[in-house]
C-alpha cells in the first residue's frame, strides 16, 4: 500500500483539500497530521482512498464523499459525513449536530456521543452511534438504518417517512409520525452482523433489548 503523509499545520482549508485531492489519485492511503479542527476536510472527495486523520476535524468533514474511507482519531464538528453517497467515515471520538445528515449510502460511525438531529433527512446507508444522541434524532428520515447504542432524548424520529431507527438505550420521547416496537429476531440478527463488523461487542441480551422506531403508517 502506497502511503503519503500530509502535514496540515500551515495549510488553510482550501490548500489542505486541494493537496488531499491531488495525492488521492496516486496513493492508496493518506495520513493527515495536525488537522487542528479545520472545516470541510475531504469535502467532495471521490477517489477510493483511505484517509487517516490524526486529530480532530471541524464542520462538514467528509461532506459529499463518494467512495473514500476516512478514519478520524479524534472528534468531529457538525454535519460529519453530510450527503455521503458511498464510502465510510469512522470517528473515534464524539461529533456535533447532524452527523450523517442526508447520506444516500455508505456508513458513518461515531464511537462516542453526538449532538442533535443525528441522521436527519438521511435517504440510505447506515449511521452508528456508540454513545448517546440528542434531540430530533432521525428528523425527517427518508431511508437507511440509524443505530444508537446509548440513550436518545426528545422527539426521536420526528416526521420520519421511511427508514429504521434502532435504539439500545432509553428513549425519552418520540416525535410525530414515529412508533416504537421491540426489534424482531431478524432485526437482531442483522444488527449483530453490522455491529460485529465494526468492532462493537454486545451480548446476546443486548440485542434482545433493541427498540425499533419507524413511521407509524
Amino acid at each position: 500500500m502506497k502511503e503519503h503523509i500530509i502535514d496540515a499545520k500551515d495549510m488553510d482549508e482550501k490548500e489542505l483539500n486541494r493537496t488531499i485531492k491531488e495525492h488521492a489519485v496516486s496513493y492508496d492511503k493518506l495520513i493527515i497530521n495536525n488537522p487542528e479542527s479545520r472545516h470541510n476536510i475531504c469535502a467532495g472527495l471521490t477517489e477510493e482512498v483511505n484517509i487517516e486523520i490524526n486529530g480532530s476535524a471541524g464542520y462538514f468533514v467528509g461532506t459529499m464523499v463518494n467512495g473514500s474511507k476516512i478514519h478520524i482519531n479524534g472528534n468531529a464538528g457538525w454535519f460529519a459525513g453530510d450527503n455521503m453517497t458511498e464510502g465510510e467515515l469512522i470517528i473515534e471520538g464524539t461529533a456535533g449536530d447532524g452527523a450523517g445528515q442526508g447520506i444516500y449510502g455508505g456508513t458513518v460511525i461515531v464511537k462516542g456521543s453526538t449532538g442533535s438531529r443525528t441522521g436527519e433527512i438521511m435517504k440510505g446507508g447506515t449511521v452508528i452511534i456508540g454513545g448517546n444522541s440528542g434531540y430530533m434524532t432521525g428528523l425527517l428520515m427518508m431511508g437507511g438504518k440509524l443505530i444508537i447504542l446509548g440513550d436518545v432524548t426528545d422527539d426521536v424520529g420526528e416526521s420520519i417517512m421511511r427508514g429504521t431507527i434502532y435504539v439500545l438505550g432509553n428513549v425519552k420521547s418520540l416525535g410525530k409520525n414515529a412508533v416504537m416496537n421491540n426489534a424482531t429476531l431478524d432485526d437482531q440478527k442483522e444488527l449483530k452482523e453490522i455491529l460485529t463488523e465494526y468492532g462493537f461487542e454486545l451480548t446476546d441480551s443486548d440485542y434482545t433489548n433493541f427498540k425499533k422506531i419507524v413511521n407509524m403508517q
